[in-house]
C-alpha cells in the first residue's frame, strides 16, 4: 500500500509534514510517497533515522497558496504538489492522498482531478467529532453550503460506512441535524430528507438537535456543510475556552492548584478527547479516490494521524464499499450538478 501526502501543504510544512510522515511510519504498513520540493523534502528527511524504502519523494515545483483561487489554481499550477499527488492518485500510483493545503482547492482538484463514485451528486467532508461517550462523526463539515435532499441521504450513506468500516461502530445511529425532534420540524429541504432516510436501510433515528450533539447519543451526524462547519467550529471554541477557563481556575489560587494536581491525569484526558490532532483529517466522501483533508494548523502529531486513518480506510476498503452501497439507495431523483470534471 502506498499513501500519498502533499509534504507542502499546511502553515508549517515541510518541517512538520515530514515529521509527521516519519513518525507514522510506526503505525502503517507499506509506503509513504511526498510530494513537493525535493530539496526542502530531503533537507528534512536527513534529520531522522527511518527505512529509506518507506518514503519516496516526488519532487513538484508549484505550491497551491491558501489565497490562489481553487478552480484557477487546480488548473494553471499542475506541477504543484497537490495537483501531482491528486493525478497519482487518479492513476493509481498511490492508494490515497492527504493534503492541509487550501480547502477550496482540493475539493476542486478531487472534482477535477480525480472525479466522483458514480450515482454521488455531491462529495462531503467526514470528521471525527468528540463526543462525551467518545466519537461520532460530522457529514457534511463544510464542503457544500447549500444542498439537496438527495445530497444529505447520500451523506447519511457515507457517512454511515466510515462509521462502520474506519472507526469501528457496529450499525452506527444516524441522525439529521434540526431544530426539533419531531419529523415536522425545520424547514423543508430537512422534512422532506426526513422522509426519504425513512425509507432506507440505514439505522436512521431521527432528528438530533444541536444541545445533543456532544453528548453522543447518535454515531453519525448528517447537515448540510454551511450547518455542519457552523457546529464543528462553534464545538472548537466552546472546547478551547472551556479548558482556558478551566486552567485560569486552577492557578487562580492555592486551593485551585491542589486541585489541580489531583486532577492532572483526568483534565489531560479530557483535553486529549477534545485534540483534534488525534484524529488528523477529514475524507473527502464520494470521491472515486480516498482523499483526506488535514487542518492546516496541523502538527507531525496530527498528519501522523491523518495519514493512519487514512491507511485504515484504504484498508477497509472504503471507496469500494461506497461504491457499491450507494447503488442500494432509494430511487429518488438525483439532483442535476454542473460541476467540471474529469479533465
Amino acid at each position: 500500500m502506498k499513501i500519498g501526502f502533499d509534504a507542502m501543504g499546511g502553515d508549517h510544512a515541510p518541517v512538520e509534514t515530514v515529521k509527521g510522515a516519519v513518525d507514522a511510519l510506526s503505525l502503517i504498513e507499506g509506503e509513504i510517497v511526498l510530494f513537493g520540493d525535493e530539496l526542502k523534502i530531503n533537507k528534512e528527511l536527513s534529520q531522522y533515522k527511518y527505512d529509506q524504502k518507506r518514503i519516496s519523494v516526488v519532487g513538484t515545483t508549484e505550491v497551491i497558496e491558501n489565497d490562489d483561487k481553487p478552480v484557477k489554481a487546480i488548473k494553471r499550477k499542475s506541477d504543484s504538489s497537490m495537483v501531482v499527488g491528486m493525478k497519482a492518485l487518479r492513476k493509481r500510483e498511490v492508494d490515497a492522498f492527504v493534503s492541509a493545503g487550501n480547502t477550496g482547492a482540493l475539493l476542486a482538484g478531487s472534482l477535477l482531478k480525480v472525479g466522483r463514485i458514480k450515482g454521488i451528486s455531491r462529495p462531503a467532508l467526514c470528521t471525527i467529532y468528540p463526543t462525551m461517550s467518545g466519537a461520532s462523526v460530522l457529514v457534511d463539515a463544510g464542503a457544500n453550503a447549500e444542498c439537496k435532499s438527495r445530497n444529505l441521504l447520500e451523506f447519511a450513506y457515507m457517512g454511515s460506512l466510515y462509521a462502520e468500516r474506519v472507526i469501528g461502530i457496529n450499525n452506527p445511529k444516524v441522525a439529521l441535524v434540526n431544530i426539533g425532534a419531531e419529523e415536522t420540524k425545520g424547514t423543508p429541504l430537512y422534512i422532506e430528507t426526513y422522509q426519504m432516510l425513512k425509507e432506507t436501510d440505514l439505522n436512521f433515528v431521527g432528528n438530533v438537535e444541536g444541545r445533543d450533539v456532544p453528548s453522543g447519543k447518535v454515531d453519525v451526524i448528517v447537515a448540510d456543510g454551511f450547518t455542519g462547519n457552523i457546529i464543528l467550529k462553534l464545538t472548537e471554541g466552546v472546547s478551547l475556552s472551556i479548558v482556558k477557563e478551566l486552567k485560569n481556575q486552577i492557578v487562580k489560587n492555592s486551593i485551585g492548584k491542589i486541585a489541580g494536581l489531583l486532577l492532572k491525569r483526568n483534565l489531560g484526558d479530557f483535553k486529549k478527547q477534545l485534540d483534534y490532532s488525534e484524529y488528523g483529517g477529514a475524507p473527502l466522501l464520494g470521491v472515486n479516490g480516498l482523499v483526506v483533508k488535514a487542518h492546516g494548523s496541523s502538527n507531525a502529531k496530527a498528519f501522523m494521524n491523518a495519514i493512519k486513518y487514512a491507511y485504515i480506510g484504504v484498508e477497509s476498503n472504503l471507496v469500494a464499499e461506497i461504491t457499491e452501497k450507494i447503488k442500494t439507495m432509494p430511487a429518488f431523483e438525483a439532483p442535476v450538478e454542473n460541476e467540471e470534471e474529469n479533465e
